[in-house]
């Protein structure tokens, strides 16, 4: 199962990588970031898909990478891109890392 949990956050940064890439890929228009965005992408969901294929729960693997997906890149947005957020998207934030959390501890492992 560990190497199934190292797969998901494989997947998790590939997807982190590939959609900030995505920003600075300025609408496809810049060559280097689209191939990470590409790259990215591969990668995130064919890690994923491996992880799957080695005994994690669907919807606890997919919640948890959606989840810290957007939360990392959400707070690497404002330092990255001198995105903001106010209060309730901290609050927000915290509540995608509380609800995958809860996901996590009322999932059944084999």
């Amino acid at each position: 199962m560990v190497v199934a949990y190292l797969l998901l956050a494989l997947a998790i940064i590939a997807e982190v990588v590939g959609t900030l890439a995505l920003k600075m890929s300025e609408g496809f228009t810049k060559v280097v970031p689209t191939i990470f965005v590409f790259v990215g992408y591969l990668t995130a969901f064919a890690s994923l898909g491996l992880g799957l294929s080695k005994g994690l729960s669907m919807g606890v693997a997919y919640g948890i990478w959606a989840g810290a997906g957007t939360a990392l890149v959400a707070i690497l947005g404002i330092f990255l891109f001198k995105e903001t957020l106010n209060v309730w998207g901290f609050v927000g934030i915290a509540l995608i890392i509380i609800g995958v959390v809860m996901l996590e501890m009322g999932s059944s492992h084999n």
